[in-house]
């Protein structure tokens, strides 16, 4: 390819070392400069093609839920909820390469935001599922809370508090609006209930290409959001050893304010 003395840009994040020594094996002369930044630029703002893509990763994501709910029983592993709702995800149309593994997690794991499933049994508490799927090189990342037989009332509360954070997130993003806002909006609701400190992450990131991406809802990001950025609401209650919610959507800016894509129910549904 003749690169020799060229410029290469180098996506640093995505590049392994393998693949960057064979590249500067065959072109010692080049420079490599971190071209991050430059892609994220590209990235940040989805044309209607790839807004579809994405619209569609919904669909097949919720669906493929949707055919695991009558699946889950007390007594299963997370595990066992993991492995058939990964099937569901092929089943229903999920490019082979999904964002990331699905994260069942029940119980106090669910007070984990980033759990990986285990072999713990099912039983009777909050079940917290966050799951996405491909579609086309394009990604979608939901999490919604179910309830495995009676729950604690308090559960029921946190639950209810998270839905309305999540409410107030979807509806403060607009064109013309600084992430921040956004984040605050979900985690004003959370702070006035008197959890504040168990939501414990930013509000969102962005998705696209990939999992995580520009731009991101935290409250000192005063980015102005803009027609095609695409991101996720995803407000949590975490309580240490017991359990914990999440409810996850993803969100695309449009002209005139804001096109949340999945619609999968948000209020808390019992399974098992």
């Amino acid at each position: 390819l003749d690169l020799d003395g060229k410029r290469i840009g180098v996506e640093s994040r995505q590049l392994r070392l393998l693949e960057f020594n064979y590249v500067k094996n065959a072109a010692p002369e080049a420079d490599f400069p971190d071209a991050g930044d430059a892609l994220s630029q590209l990235r940040l703002r989805k044309d209607r093609t790839e807004v579809e893509a994405m619209r569609r990763a919904v669909q097949i994501a919720q669906s493929a839920l949707e055919a695991t709910i009558p699946l889950i029983k007390i007594g299963m592993s997370e595990k066992e909820v993991a492995a058939e709702l990964m099937m569901q995800l092929f089943k229903h149309g999920s490019d082979p390469e999904m964002p990331f593994s699905p994260i069942v997690s029940a119980g106090p794991n669910s007070a984990n935001p980033h759990a990986s499933p285990s072999d713990r049994k099912l039983q009777a508490g909050d079940l917290l599922v966050d799951w996405g799927a491909a579609r086309d090189g394009y990604i979608s990342d939901l999490t919604r809370t179910f309830a495995v037989g009676e729950v604690d009332a308090e559960y029921e509360k946190i639950h209810k508090i998270v839905q309305e954070a999540n409410a107030a997130g979807r509806a403060a993003a607009k064109p013309g609006v600084p992430c921040a806002n956004v984040d605050k909006a979900a985690r004003d609701v959370i702070e006035q209930s008197g959890y504040g400190k168990y939501f414990t992450h930013r509000t969102g990131h962005g998705i696209g290409m990939e999992g995580h991406e520009d731009p991101y809802m935290r409250g000192d990001n005063l980015q102005l959001l803009e027609p095609g950025m695409a991101f996720t609401v995803e407000p949590g209650i975490y309580l240490a050893g017991r359990n914990g919610v999440r409810i996850e959507d993803n969100v695309v800016i449009t002209e005139s304010g804001a096109d949340v894509l999945s619609d999968m129910p948000r209020e808390m549904r019992r399974v098992g």
